[in-house]
């Protein structure tokens, strides 16, 4: 008896080494998950982030990948998946006083939106 697990349809858009900390692209990816796709556009329309842009671009990359790959109803589609994970830091250094320096961490991360079709 072998079960054969048959997978729902999802389709994916990531962005790697986005130049923003994850740790704020989590704040509205938050808002975002588990709402349909219109829900999420308009929170992320007039969320007053700066990750806001970012990921208004992802989720439209993401809707146009159900559309044209998956041949998904826009209608029916939600966010079943939105993370951002830690990408590789850049290091910098600023002089400081008495001759020293001080190192900045421009931190970047790699965003992933995961679209499902509603039954």
């Amino acid at each position: 008896m072998e079960e054969t697990l048959v997978q729902e349809p999802e389709a994916r858009a990531t962005l790697k080494y986005a130049r923003i900390s994850s740790r704020k692209v989590k704040i509205v990816a938050d808002l975002m998950r588990g709402k349909s796709v219109e829900e999420a556009l308009k929170i992320v329309k007039f969320a007053p982030k700066a990750s806001s842009e970012i990921l208004e671009k992802l989720l439209n990359s993401a809707i146009a990948n159900a559309e044209n790959n998956h041949f998904m109803n826009r209608a029916n589609l939600y966010v079943a998946e939105i993370y951002a994970n830690q990408g590789p830091t850049l290091k910098r250094i600023r002089p400081a006083a008495k001759g020293s320096a001080v190192r900045i961490r421009k931190r970047t991360s790699h965003i992933t939106i995961v679209l499902k079709e509603s039954k």
